[in-house]
């Protein structure tokens, strides 16, 4: 039984060094730091193993928790996606967060 996943969707033509990184975890396992850990090694990992510079991460706005696992990953809040997302049929801003490859730029 998953308790959670993580996933990193890589991108295409110009943008090929780049990747989307997003997750879940269930609300039971909220709280013990898990999906920190967990986070760390995959963003880590994909970093250095698919030869990236830049994974974004969209987070919705009424998630702080979600911004501080991030936060605590290294990644960087980079501004507000305004209306970009509907989800239970509300439409929502996202907060975009990016870790950017440190060597680069």
């Amino acid at each position: 039984m998953a308790v959670g996943g993580i996933g990193v969707t890589l991108q295409e033509g110009i943008y090929l060094k780049s990747a989307h990184f997003g997750y879940w975890l269930g609300e039971p396992y909220w709280g013990r730091g898990i999906m920190t850990e967990a986070a760390k090694a995959v963003s880590s990992y994909a970093m250095h193993r698919l030869s990236l510079i830049r994974l974004e991460a969209p987070v919705f706005e009424w998630n702080p928790a979600s911004m501080r696992v991030l936060e605590k990953c290294g990644f960087v809040r980079e501004g507000v996606l305004r209306a970009s997302a509907v989800k239970d049929g509300q439409v929502i801003d996202r907060v975009l967060y990016a870790l950017v490859d440190g060597t680069v730029g």
